[in-house]
């Protein structure tokens, strides 16, 4: 199949970047990903400069195929990362646009490439536990209902990608951070710090350039863990509950 992308080129944070034009030849069961390959050895066999884009597992773990795709985070197939996203979801001729993931709080650094160490810092605010919980605990000893559990572990599938962000018109970074508030708050070793943490990890957030949440839901749609923003509301709770509780 034969395949026009419209690719963005940036050489850094302060270059203007612009969109460059390139037929590709592939196959439909090459992922998304090595495509871009398959492009970067044509490119460098030319003595041009391959395109720059983020990866690593490439299992759909990590989160960092951080591609926008005809104006969608990781692409069109819900619940799938940009690298298991394969080129039989297009049709032969088709036309892509890729870009990168866009917000004011992820700078361009090359191409495709963002820095979204913004999301590490929210992280390091307070998305852990640092009071002693002793030895690990034998299998069920801690009485958590399986319900509270699944919840928990649906919310702790977040990888951080930043695609919420990236989808959101507000470029907010709620729903990384509420999946993060939420997986803590609902375990038992989690409550003790659970004041802390939503407040320290609010701050940065705002601190970092992020935008507000205003419910459009695209988040949602984006996220390829498919977290609901359920989480959401419950990390507005949480904040609400800190600020009247006695410092």
């Amino acid at each position: 199949m034969k395949i026009k992308l419209n690719v963005w080129r940036q050489d850094g944070p302060t270059d203007q970047g612009r969109f460059e034009h390139h037929h590709v030849d592939c196959t439909e069961d090459m992922s998304f990903l090595e495509m871009f390959d398959t492009l970067n050895e044509r490119l460098i066999s030319a003595g041009e400069s391959p395109v720059a884009f983020d990866h690593d597992c490439r299992e759909g773990i990590c989160g960092m195929c951080s591609m926008v795709i005809d104006g969608l985070p990781h692409g069109p197939q819900k619940g799938t990362t940009t690298c298991q996203l394969h080129m039989r979801q297009f049709a032969d001729g088709d036309e892509i646009t890729v870009e990168p993931f866009r917000a004011r709080a992820f700078k361009v650094l090359k191409d495709l490439v963002v820095d979204r160490s913004p999301l590490d810092r929210v992280q390091q605010a307070g998305g852990y536990i640092s009071v002693s919980t002793g030895a690990p605990p034998d299998a069920n000893a801690l009485p958590i209902g399986k319900a509270t559990a699944d919840e928990a572990f649906d919310y702790a599938a977040c990888i951080g990608c930043g695609a919420c962000v990236a989808a959101c018109p507000n470029a907010s970074a709620m729903l990384f951070s509420s999946a993060k508030v939420a997986h803590l708050a609902l375990l038992p070793q989690g409550r003790v710090e659970r004041t802390t943490r939503v407040t320290r990890m609010v701050q940065a957030m705002e601190h970092e350039g992020f935008g507000g949440c205003t419910n459009h839901g695209e988040c949602e749609a984006s996220c390829p863990k498919e977290i609901s923003v359920d989480a959401i509301a419950m990390l507005n709770r949480e904040v609400m509950a800190a600020n009247l509780s006695p410092r």
